[in-house]
């Protein structure tokens, strides 16, 4: 019966190959880093200590805390029980007595947990990563055209319309704030358009699309049908509510010189003008027109859409709250790339001014140069349906990928610097 038992086991192991490793090995295995690990052992040992904290008294932010790191917790302890099964399979299979038809069960579990491994390593280092700090709030959509000349004014529009129809069709609320023309141009010419997403979420959802889009078609005015190629800069910024100074939330207060949202006024040239292009005697006569420069950066915002300066100064101040919240953030994210460069030698990311997406008329294609995905389906992604949607999620898997990179590389630095001061 032993020797039996052993003919079955030899072919066996020889099946399965590589898929029998022993636990010690199991983080490198499922492509998830021991340094990585580690971090979600003390997330978990934090959700723990907090979770029985607030069983003894209630506090909020303690509260939100636990609700941030749970998810981490959940998935380690799926990781630790798929390798606890891999122990006690390959355990199982090891003893010569057991018998054939237990051990062909044995094998068929031991392949499962396996295979399941990889797939729970990663959800891990996705909820390993800490969300953006702007996820949850509103967004405000900024499209302006580039380089191309009238091309690209025409594209900007295409561009507006295809974002606009892409969040009525969710359910998303777009509201559009300015909408600039050329002096004497049509209206689907455009030389700055912002929208906004009242949605909550919002910014999570559309910060994929900041960057330059590059459109190539022939115009309808080349007569040797010569291809053109033109481009307009997108960019999201988060919104926050005009209810701000009033927020429990620190976070939101624009009063709070700390804050990413706090201007001050001293700091912002008011500058009030006759309103320009379509609108009526009205917005010609009036002041109504309102331009913010923000001096520190050189920021300008100017609006003119509304009737009421008083509406025009809101909105401008929404802009600029936005853009310089924008650039604050981003004054952090280049201080950690360039920690994680001295750890890594560099780690991918691309930026606002970067060209992230080339929309291709002859060919009906569009291609992301970030995930590199393409789509031959032009109309399904200028419509804003299902295709925009599948290149967006590909951009999200690919900024994902990116920050396990950027946190590992973190990580491993925080380790290195430890080390030297032991």
């Amino acid at each position: 019966m032993l020797q039996c038992s052993r003919l079955f086991w030899r072919p066996a192991r020889r099946v399965l190959g590589r898929a029998l490793h022993p636990l010690h090995s199991a983080a490198s295995d499922s492509g998830l880093s021991p340094v990585l690990l580690t971090r979600a052992r003390l997330l978990a040992d934090e959700h723990t200590k907090l979770s029985d904290k607030i069983a003894e008294t209630f506090d909020a932010k303690i509260a939100k805390r636990v609700g941030e790191i749970a998810p981490v917790t959940q998935v380690l302890r799926e990781w630790d029980s798929a390798n606890e099964s891999i122990t006690e399979l390959e355990s199982l299979l090891e003893q010569p007595e057991t018998d054939d038809e237990l051990r062909s069960l044995a094998i068929e579990d031991l392949q499962t947990s396996h295979e399941s491994l990889p797939i729970i390593s990663d959800r891990l280092k996705k909820a390993l990563i800490p969300r953006h700090p702007f996820a949850d709030l509103p967004c405000l959509v900024e499209i302006r055209p580039g380089a191309g000349g009238d091309e690209a004014g025409l594209f900007a529009f295409e561009l507006m319309r295809m974002y606009t129809s892409f969040c009525s069709r969710r359910g998303l609320r777009p509201t559009i704030l300015k909408q600039d023309v050329e002096d004497g141009a049509s209206e689907d010419r455009l030389t700055e358009a912002v929208i906004e997403i009242e949605a909550d979420g919002a910014y999570d959802i559309l910060r994929t699309e900041s960057g330059v889009h590059r459109v190539q078609r022939v115009p309808a005015t080349e007569t040797k049908g010569r291809t053109h190629t033109s481009a307009v800069s997108v960019m999201v910024l988060p919104s926050f509510p005009e209810s701000g100074s009033g927020s429990a939330d620190n976070a939101l207060n624009f009063e709070d010189p700390t804050s990413d949202y706090y201007i001050d006024p001293q700091e912002v040239r008011v500058e009030k003008m006759r309103a320009s292009g379509a609108g009526g005697q009205h917005v010609n006569k009036t002041e109504s027109a309102i331009r913010l420069t923000h001096i520190p950066t050189g920021t300008v915002v100017s609006m003119q859409d509304e009737r009421s300066q008083h509406s025009n100064r809101r909105r401008a101040w929404q802009v600029l709250r936005a853009k310089i919240a924008e650039i604050r953030q981003e004054a952090r994210e280049q201080e950690l790339m360039q920690l994680r460069r001295g750890a890594m030698g560099g780690v991918a990311r691309m930026g606002r001014g970067d060209k992230i997406r080339t929309y291709n008329f002859g060919q009906s294609r569009c291609t992301d140069h970030r995930s590199g995905i393409t789509i031959h389906n032009l109309d399904g992604v200028l419509d804003g349906g299902d295709g925009l949607e599948t290149v967006m999620e590909s951009v999200r898997t690919w900024m994902a990928d990116r920050d396990v990179e950027g946190m590992l590389a973190e990580e491993m630095a925080k380790a290195e610097l430890e080390q030297k001061k032991k």
